[in-house]
């Protein structure tokens, strides 16, 4: 993956879905007009689910520390 500036790109894809989809779950909870993604509420409740553990689930190296010790996995050929 690319990095966008000192932050992985997977890292910004990921942050962006995860807060999209909760943020039209929390819309449709509230009764108020959600982002068209997903019509049905169930599975609009799965996808958040999944987006969730999806996001989660990957190294995320968000703090200065966690670019230092992606930055090791790299150098020893431990990550892409």
């Amino acid at each position: 993956m690319k990095e966008v500036g000192s932050i992985d790109k997977g890292t910004i894809i990921r942050t962006v879905t995860l807060v999209v989809v909760w943020i039209n779950m929390l819309l449709s909870n509230y009764g108020l007009q959600p982002i068209p993604i997903v019509s049905e509420d169930i599975i609009a409740e799965v996808l958040a689910g999944a987006v969730t553990v999806w996001t989660w689930f990957k190294n995320n190296y968000v703090t200065a520390k966690g670019n230092q010790q992606k930055q090791v996995l790299q150098k020893n050929h431990l990550i892409k």
